[in-house]
């Protein structure tokens, strides 16, 4: 693919090229290209069964593409990698997953959640320099550290161990973060301060993030870039910025669409004029195209070959 999804001039950590994957008949990935950058976020924005997780999966080496090529600092990485490489690029990117109840196990407290890491990695040194560095853990996502060190998952709430998540996740030192729909399973009254966090972090450790969600509208506050995605394709991407103000690709139109808007009033029937609109969007959208359009600078579509009119507008 010419054009990448982030038109950044810097080195790249990770690049994407070319990248397919096949469930049998399925098709879950069609040529996605894209690039992480260090300090910035890329958010990759579409519905249940788009291919973003498996985007993540493949980044995060817990599944190998069927075709295309994945770099890691201007090397590719094989599907049969080096024992030693596949070591360091595995502390190098680092994922917060969905679930914060289930991805965390309860028989153990949280200091020891954060001590793993760090001695897999052989990062721990003496007892008191893991203390220290648990300590230091704690503190940077906003935790109380002689609180929350001896505790359960279980006697946190979820946005709690969402926190002991990303901790975790740091505890290496990563050049870069995965963060799979980290805000999805928390309540809304606490997912802003979740989303703030991950910006915070990213700043402060100079990390390429790469931000999944199925919620557009939280793009903006994380992420410089994004990439919306439908039926395993790439569908619209660049300056984030600009393609939420100015989206045009349909289906981006459709995902606008539907984020809650407390000024539009409420109209009988609109549910099924929605529902109806968003089928006929779907049914464009998914037939492949080669044809990328540049529809402003660091904005780019996949060209439709149809006309839009009459689809529904952000």
């Amino acid at each position: 693919m010419k054009a990448e999804a982030n038109p950044v001039v810097a080195e790249a950590v990770i690049r994407l090229e070319g990248i397919e994957r096949n469930f049998g008949a399925v098709r879950a990935l069609k040529g996605v290209s894209f690039s992480l950058f260090p300090g910035r976020a890329l958010a990759l924005v579409g519905e249940s069964g788009c291919g973003k997780t498996t985007c993540a999966r493949i980044i995060a080496r817990l599944d190998r593409p069927t075709d295309g090529r994945l770099f890691f600092r201007g090397q590719e990485l094989t599907s049969r990698g080096e024992a030693g490489a596949e070591h360091r690029y595995r502390r190098e990117v680092q994922m917060v997953f969905q679930d914060p109840f289930s991805s965390l196990n309860p028989a153990f407290t949280v200091s020891h959640h954060l001590a793993r890491p760090l001695q897999l990695h052989r990062q721990s040194g003496a007892k008191a320099h893991l203390a220290e560095e648990i300590t230091r853990l704690l503190a940077s996502v906003g935790l109380e550290p002689d609180v929350t060190r001896q505790k359960f998952p279980h006697e946190l709430s979820g946005g709690q161990r969402q926190r002991v998540n990303i901790a975790r996740a740091l505890a290496v030192a990563p050049s870069v973060l995965v963060a799979d729909e980290p805000t999805s399973m928390l309540d809304v009254s606490i997912r802003k301060d979740i989303l703030d966090l991950l910006a915070r972090v990213k700043r402060e450790n100079d990390l390429a993030m790469l931000y999944i969600t199925h919620d557009i509208a939280t793009a903006a506050h994380v992420a410089e870039e994004i990439v919306v995605m439908f039926a395993g394709q790439m569908v619209e991407w660049g300056d984030t910025e600009r393609v939420l103000s100015d989206p045009r690709h349909p289906y981006t139109r459709l995902l606008l669409s539907a984020v809650p808007d407390g000024s539009r009033p409420f109209v009988t029937g609109g549910s099924a004029r929605f529902l109806e609109q968003a089928e006929k969007v779907r049914a464009l959208s998914r037939p492949e195209s080669a044809d990328i359009e540049e529809v402003g600078p660091s904005h780019f579509i996949r060209a439709l070959g149809v006309s839009n009119a009459g689809l529904p507008r952000s």
